[in-house]
């Protein structure tokens, strides 16, 4: 089975599924490819798309909240809206590229490349199966116009409000949000530190600042530092985010057991050394360190989508959370009693499947067999009409 992963370089989240879902098809035996939609028209396109958005993200969130508001009042099953539209004009590029990559199946984490397949299949240019996936633990704005084959879902107890916004219960199959297999296994924390670099001894706290930011992360350092005990160590994981890391380089960087850290393809790992995470609720992350097994805090989502996660998260059990930095740091000290930690951890492993990946690669493959099937009657019936076949 040949995969093309359609992501969209909109921040680190979608691509970080989208990158899992390439690996897990491989591991059993499929060949896979991701790309970003939007390089698919030109760099030019992708990085005015992904800058734009990412920028409103970490600089006006208040914006990105009244966009998103607004989008809730625009989508609906009924009419399409200007992102269909917009997203429709990319159904030159895509359909190019399928023709000269044929693949069996489309899997898009990402709403952009879902309404340009929709817009493609309506106009009978795509006949391939297309799965979309959710990355966030609600149905955020327009999934409702799209008209995709499957929708993987983050947990089954989410259906309603997806059924509630008109796609079909049929579709809809709660799998999950895939994670890489890295983070399906737990690694024992003395080897996982001393392969970081990170002291044996002692406590140690992960904060995920991620690609979109963390709010005010420099004064929740200070803070953190300054609440510390002897022995502890802090690590700092930036993402994509340069302004940032160079931000607190300059202002923790000589310190002892600080360790400030950009992008990393060893976060898992790092998640197996620390004892508690600190970070924003973005739907990727959260999976991760919840199907990783570590208690986790969240701070301040950005408004909208994140703060659909970590209501979900609090709901189960799976993170606590705070508004104030003081009661976020407190609630990271209550993570390292027993108690509290190991009550995370089972509504973790109740909620949080870290192969659920592995489950839709399964699912991706009945689609493929069953269209393939459709196909070959199709051809049977053409040739009948055509009285090639008595």
């Amino acid at each position: 089975m040949k995969i093309l992963v359609l992501s969209c370089n909109t921040g680190e989240g979608h691509n970080a599924a989208g990158r899992a879902i390439v690996e897990w098809a491989e591991k059993l035996g499929h060949e896979a490819v991701m790309e970003d939609m939007m390089l698919l028209a030109g760099k030019r396109a992708s990085k005015m798309v992904g800058g734009t958005y990412v920028g409103i993200v970490r600089h006006a969130p208040r914006l990105f909240h009244f966009l998103y508001k607004i989008g809730g009042k625009l989508s609906s099953v009924h009419r399409r809206s200007p992102v269909y539209y917009a997203n429709s004009l990319l159904a030159k590029p895509v359909l190019r590229y399928l023709q000269e990559h044929p693949v069996d199946i489309v899997i898009t984490p990402h709403l952009f490349p879902a309404e340009t397949l929709t817009y493609m299949k309506r106009k009978g240019r795509c006949r391939i199966p297309v799965l979309a996936v959710a990355t966030d633990y609600t149905c955020i704005p327009f999934w409702e116009e799209t008209r995709c084959d499957g929708y993987i879902i983050p947990h089954e107890d989410l259906a309603g409000e997806f059924m509630g916004r008109g796609i079909p219960k049929e579709k809809l199959f709660p799998l999950g949000i895939p994670v890489a297999p890295r983070f399906s296994k737990k690694e024992e924390m003395k080897r996982s530190r001393t392969l970081c670099g990170l002291p044996l001894d002692g406590r140690a706290f992960l904060i995920m600042g991620g690609s979109m930011g963390f709010g005010k992360i420099h004064l929740f350092v200070a803070e953190l530092l300054r609440r510390r005990h002897d022995g502890d160590s802090v690590v700092i994981i930036c993402g994509n985010n340069q302004k940032l890391q160079k931000t607190l380089n300059r202002l923790f960087g000589g310190m002892e057991r600080v360790f400030i850290l950009g992008f990393t393809r060893e976060v898992s790992r790092y998640m197996d050394a620390c004892d508690v995470i600190f970070t924003k609720p973005g739907g990727l992350t959260s999976t991760e360190a919840a199907a990783k097994g570590i208690p986790i805090e969240h701070t301040n989502p950005i408004p909208g989508c994140e703060t659909a996660n970590v209501q979900f998260f609090t709901k189960k059990g799976m993170s606590l959370s705070a508004r104030k930095i003081q009661e976020q740091l407190q609630a990271g000290e209550k993570l390292l009693h027993e108690e509290d930690r190991e009550n995370m951890l089972l509504a973790q492993r109740e909620n949080i499947h870290g192969e659920s990946a592995a489950a839709l690669i399964k699912l991706a493959e009945k689609m493929v067999e069953e269209n393939q099937s459709e196909m070959v009657v199709d051809v049977g019936r053409k040739l009948e009409r055509e009285g090639e076949i008595l």
